[in-house]
């Protein structure tokens, strides 16, 4: 990819909001155009990792839980947050054991995403993992959790009439799905 130089200039950082997860800060800019304004960014603390498991026969696995901040109910892949000093890989085999309960033999990295990049750094990582070994599962307190075994074209179907929704889930199942050839 060819560079490009960074167009905006920063005046001054102002830290609005903190708490273990995130940061809001405010930035007086000057803008590309040459015009004076601000910039809000939320920092998060973790990486977003996504996890599509797949077995022989082509069978994947969501979880269905509750979103607060969107008010709904949603599928999507097993995910979570991965500290920003742990390697990503080591945060996908703690979230598919967490939220499956399957270890995998092979992973692959499949995709890095950038969840919204005009207001956000959140930076994720999608991994499709295989040799699947099934086990008990160790959700989070926060988590109230649906375990669903759905064929990965069943998957892409969910994507496409949009019952699938969220950012990392839509750009991993499309990616696997192109990956293995469906």
């Amino acid at each position: 990819m060819e560079q490009h130089p960074n167009p905006w200039k920063t005046l001054s950082t102002r830290p609005l909001y903190e708490n273990p997860w995130i940061s809001v800060r405010e930035d007086q800019v000057i803008n590309p155009g040459g015009g004076q304004g601000i910039y809000g960014v939320v920092h998060f603390r973790n990486k977003a990792i996504g996890i599509i498991p797949v077995d022989e026969e082509g069978y994947t696995w969501l979880v269905g839980q509750y979103r607060y901040a969107l008010e709904e109910y949603c599928w999507e892949i097993p995910m979570g947050g991965g500290p920003l000093h742990i390697d990503v890989l080591e945060s996908a085999k703690r979230e598919l054991k967490e939220e499956t309960g399957f270890t995998a033999a092979r992973w692959t990295m499949i995709a890095r995403i950038h969840t919204s990049n005009s207001v956000t750094d959140e930076e994720g990582f999608v991994f499709l993992a295989e040799g699947l070994t099934p086990g008990e599962t160790a959700p989070e307190e926060t988590e109230d959790l649906a375990v669903r075994k759905v064929h990965l074209r069943e998957a892409v179907e969910m994507v496409m009439d949009n019952r699938i929704t969220d950012s990392i889930s839509v750009g991993g199942i499309l990616k696997a799905a192109r990956l293995k050839g469906l």
